[in-house]
């Protein structure tokens, strides 16, 4: 079976360093943190009292204030991204067939302000079971394509995938093979997370998975930096449109990239912590690669999943190192977490767009807040470290990981129209 071809006509984003494409990516190429003291909650009695939050933003000046009283912030952030991508990607929705179009959404929790709240509330009251009708069509994590899907009237595949950090590049995979296989013609995919709240950052804290860099928060998101300790909260949104090549072409759209693969793996060794020799990243990469039909030497570019853990990091670049062998040198190598934060279950996508547009632009955004190498960490490895390097992309990776040992790559090319 001749499997078809795939391309992104359309992009959103929603992010701690910009609410459009065009805000996140100069911010991006300029290296700001998205990071500052948290906002949505009283934190002073935090251990970590900073995230990357989203900023100056009003969900009715997007969403109606009725429909809006019924999402959770984390599909609140789906919409608006989602929006931006199907404009951007000009689909004629008087005559698309809306039965070969899907949604496959990506979330790693789901709506966890609004659990939290609902509990809260309950503990609060004199026992009786008292909860907001809509608590559970708020919370649960498939709820965003589905009112995505309603917005719009798209018939096809709509559900959510659930893999940890690896949520949203799960969903751009199921995404790619049901558009490779021919059932669908057009499919919006990506992924949101709202997890700065009082039990998000409570609940990593105990972890100990957080930076605790609280006096400068906008230089604590560090990856492979000697003196890390830890990722910084994220949240936000991001999406793409997904198109069979011909469709896209028929209809003159214009194409941002070609999905050419994607690979999985499970690290199969432990619920949060990587194998320490990268196993799985190894075989998740090498699946990316035989899927997408190309050689290492071939990667120019690959945004990892770095989020500046102490073990995660070094295991990532061991793998990459193991990988691509002598070309690594030659890679730029990145993490955009430097700046955004760790998006959990919507990283894959915002990475994955920050991969496409560097691709665009021939520019690779750096990895900011570097000030000490590593001596695990390979010396000849071109990390971007705190500028942004120009270069022509051809070929770009994006590296996400999740807990439970969930591994997801995927690989883009870039087309001549």
């Amino acid at each position: 079976m001749q499997l078809k071809r795939v391309v992104v006509t359309g992009l959103g984003a929603l992010t701690p360093i910009g609410n459009n494409i065009e805000e996140y990516w100069n911010a991006l190429v300029n290296g700001v943190s998205g990071a500052a003291p948290i906002a949505h909650f009283d934190a002073s009695k935090s251990k970590t009292r900073f995230a990357c939050e989203v900023k100056n933003f009003n969900p009715t000046d997007f969403i109606d204030r009725k429909s809006a009283r019924k999402m959770d912030k984390f599909t609140q952030y789906a919409m608006v991204a989602s929006d931006e991508a199907i404009a951007d990607a000009g689909l004629d929705l008087e005559t698309i067939n809306k039965l070969r179009v899907g949604v496959i959404w990506g979330a790693g929790i789901g709506g966890l302000e609004t659990l939290q709240n609902e509990v809260l509330n309950y503990a609060a009251g004199d026992g009786t079971p008292k909860f907001n009708p809509f608590f559970i069509p708020k919370m649960i994590a498939d709820i965003a394509p589905g009112h995505i899907s309603i917005k719009y009237g798209f018939m096809g595949p709509n559900y959510t995938t659930v893999s940890a950090c690896a949520s949203s590049a799960n969903a751009m995979i199921d995404a790619l093979n049901y558009i490779r296989l021919g059932y669908c013609d057009v499919i919006v995919t990506g992924g949101s997370e709202a997890a700065v709240t009082i039990a998000g950052v409570g609940g990593f804290s105990s972890m100990q998975a957080l930076s605790t860099r609280n006096e400068t928060p906008e230089t604590a998101s560090r990856p492979f930096d000697a003196s890390r300790e830890g990722f910084v909260l994220g949240e936000g949104a991001g999406a793409l449109v997904l198109e069979e090549y011909e469709y896209a072409k028929a209809r003159g759209a214009k194409i941002y990239a070609e999905v050419i693969g994607g690979g999985m793996s499970s690290d199969a060794y432990h619920i949060t912590a990587p194998h320490p020799e990268g196993i799985g990243v190894i075989a998740v990469m090498k699946n990316c690669l035989e899927n997408s039909g190309i050689k290492p030497e071939d990667v120019d570019h690959i945004n990892t999943h770095g989020t500046s853990t102490p073990l995660g990091d070094v295991a990532e670049l061991k793998a990459i190192s193991a990988v691509f062998g002598a070309h690594a040198k030659n890679i730029n190598i990145n993490s955009t977490k430097s700046m955004t934060g760790h998006l959990l279950g919507a990283a894959g996508a915002i990475e994955s767009i920050a991969a496409i547009l560097a691709m665009k632009h021939s520019i690779v955004p750096p990895t900011i807040n570097h000030q000490n190498f590593d001596e695990n960490i390979n010396p000849d490895l071109n990390l971007t470290l705190n500028k942004p390097q120009k270069r022509e992309i051809k070929v770009a990776m994006s590296n996400t990981f999740g807990f439970g040992g969930h591994n997801a790559c995927v690989a883009f090319k870039k087309i001549d129209e």
